[in-house]
């Protein structure tokens, strides 16, 4: 066989090489693709824990700031907490010229209820896109849910949309809480 001939072949089986990944590679990358489904599991809810559009759905406009006795919290001041601190959370994760709001004052809305029904509404828009992006960010396989981000001080994307997940479960887990107490809650 002529030199040309079995050098165009070792092009095309390089070029064949190249082209398909290693059982390695297609192993990571169903470990990598199977971690960030579940942790798109985890933000949005559900399993084990209450998602957010169930947990908000139906409070009624005259609950929104009730206190109850041994209870913390209203119903405005949990959504309103859940969303600063996932913007916080999410803007950390993606910009390095983010600054967080100052701590605990600045996650917490200074009114224990909503100044208007659009502030309510507008809340819950914002918690849903904010949402909507983290999961946008773990998604997208050209973010590294591994590497430190560099702004950070050993944070990861990974154990920031965990943090996200957690907080959020958590205010949420409390606002149904809150709800079956103040007779809210649909039951089922």
């Amino acid at each position: 066989m002529p030199k040309a001939k079995k050098a165009k072949k070792k092009v095309k089986a390089s070029k064949k090489a190249k082209s398909k990944p290693s059982r390695k590679a297609a192993k990571q990358d169903n470990g990598d693709r199977a971690l960030r489904e579940q942790v798109v599991a985890l933000l949005r809810a559900g399993g084990a824990h209450v998602n957010f559009d169930d947990a908000i759905d139906g409070v009624p406009k005259d609950r929104r700031g009730v206190f109850l006795k041994g209870l913390p919290h209203t119903c405005w001041q949990l959504l309103e907490h859940a969303r600063i601190a996932q913007w916080d959370i999410l803007e950390f994760s993606r910009n390095s010229k983010h600054v967080s709001p100052p701590f605990p004052a600045g996650y917490w809305p200074r009114t224990p209820l909503p100044p208007t029904d659009e502030a309510w509404d507008e809340s819950v828009k914002l918690f849903q896109r904010d949402l909507a992006e983290f999961v946008a960010l773990v998604e997208d396989p050209k973010t590294n849910l591994h590497a430190k981000i560099p702004w950070g001080q050993g944070q990861t994307i990974l154990r920031e949309a965990l943090l996200a997940a957690d907080h959020n479960a958590y205010h949420l887990g409390q606002l149904v809480y809150l709800r079956r107490a103040l007779g809210t809650w649909p039951e089922s």
